[in-house]
């Protein structure tokens, strides 16, 4: 019994030692595996091969009174909202704003009216699919790029945290839920040949794709307010440029901009030979036509740092507003950022600090929730 029993805890023992060496090249195994894995997984992740990216996405546009195109964008004649007139666009998921897990989705479009085809970006605030505000309509800014503007529209992506902080502004009762448009800006990479987002004779008609397709691709396919009221452009540098010119291009369709450390004044090479039509896309001529015309009126909100190329752009800017602040139907804000530097990342928080998208959002119309 003694020798059984000693050499049943020999086996016990042997048992032991031997899964116990199993396990240790076991965990060397998963190390070394691991150690292979972690960057192969890492590379793979950074390309989303395991997130939602890619996939399809309907923001309500499949709900009773949402469908795209369900019911032609039809509302009573007093209604301000217009319900998507369809035909529903493509969309595809291509970023997750982290803070309340609201989607950015991406769709190609074929712009009827310009001719020009190009991605363009989107964002609803969560509010969009809360159901008090089902048959509400929804403001809408297009949000335009500095630079090329192109393959991408920068402030699709997360980093800059617009649409996150659309949402705190909301939630702060300083913003209203805006809808966010963002469209490729020039149609071709930065290579020093750019389109002032002007319909420039031979070129693409970027103007007519900003201002006139991008607006109907959001009209089909979401909940807008039929009034100028209801639609803004925002952007930076040349975004800037392009949110300036065109609303006092086309008053009758837009209401307010921020334009954040713009020109003031159209550049492109591409106007060589073209000066007449390049005039008609000068802020600083179409403003004196829109003063003496008294109306529509226009909320120009304008933003710049004192460092780097804003400070540059700075005196350009004054003198705008030296000429044509507050004169007739053209009113406007201004916000010196102090410290601050010619890009996104300053822009953002200066739209809040310095009361911009609070002064637009109280001359705008939102939604209105159901009693």
């Amino acid at each position: 019994m003694t020798h059984s029993s000693n050499g049943a805890y020999r086996s016990r023992g042997h048992r032991r030692a031997s899964r116990a060496k199993r396990w240790t090249i076991v965990a060397v195994c998963i190390a070394v595996v691991g150690g292979i894995a972690w960057p192969v997984l890492s590379y793979f992740n950074y390309f989303d091969l395991f997130s939602d990216k890619g996939q399809s996405i309907s923001f309500g546009q499949d709900t009773p009174g949402g469908q795209a195109g369900g019911n032609s964008g039809q509302t009573s004649p007093n209604s301000p909202v217009l319900m998507p007139t369809g035909p529903k666009a493509d969309f595809k998921i291509a970023n997750t704003v982290s803070e309340d897990g609201t989607k950015i989705a991406v769709t190609t479009l074929e712009g009827k009216k310009s001719g020009f085809t190009g991605k363009v970006w989107v964002w609803v605030p969560k509010e969009y699919k809360d159901p008090k505000y089902a048959n509400s309509g929804f403001p809408v800014m297009i949000a335009l790029p500095g630079g090329a503007g192109y393959p991408i529209n920068y402030w699709m992506g997360t980093d800059l945290k617009l649409e996150a902080s659309i949402s705190k502004w909301h939630d702060e009762g300083k913003s209203l839920p805006f809808i966010l448009a963002m469209p490729v800006l020039n149609p071709h990479p930065d290579n020093g040949i750019y389109n002032d987002a002007s319909d420039i004779p031979g070129q693409p008609k970027m103007g007519t794709w900003l201002t006139e397709d991008v607006p109907d691709l959001i009209k089909a396919n979401f909940r807008t307010i039929k009034s100028r009221d209801g639609w803004a452009m925002m952007g930076s540098s040349t975004g800037g440029f392009a949110s300036l010119k065109s609303i006092l291009q086309k008053p009758e369709q837009f209401k307010a901009i921020i334009a954040s450390g713009p020109d003031i004044a159209p550049d492109s090479p591409l106007w060589n030979g073209h000066e007449q039509e390049k005039a008609a896309n000068n802020p600083n001529l179409l403003a004196p036509k829109l003063i003496k015309k008294g109306s529509p009126d226009v909320y120009l909100a304008f933003q710049v740092g004192t460092r780097g190329s804003d400070a540059q752009a700075k005196p350009k800017i004054e003198q705008f507003l030296a000429k044509f602040a507050n004169k007739g139907p053209i009113h406007t804000k201004y916000s010196v950022i102090e410290g601050g530097e010619h890009n996104a990342k300053t822009y953002v928080p200066g739209m809040y600090n310095g009361g911009l998208i609070q002064w637009i959002s109280e001359h705008m119309q939102g939604p209105t929730p159901a009693s």
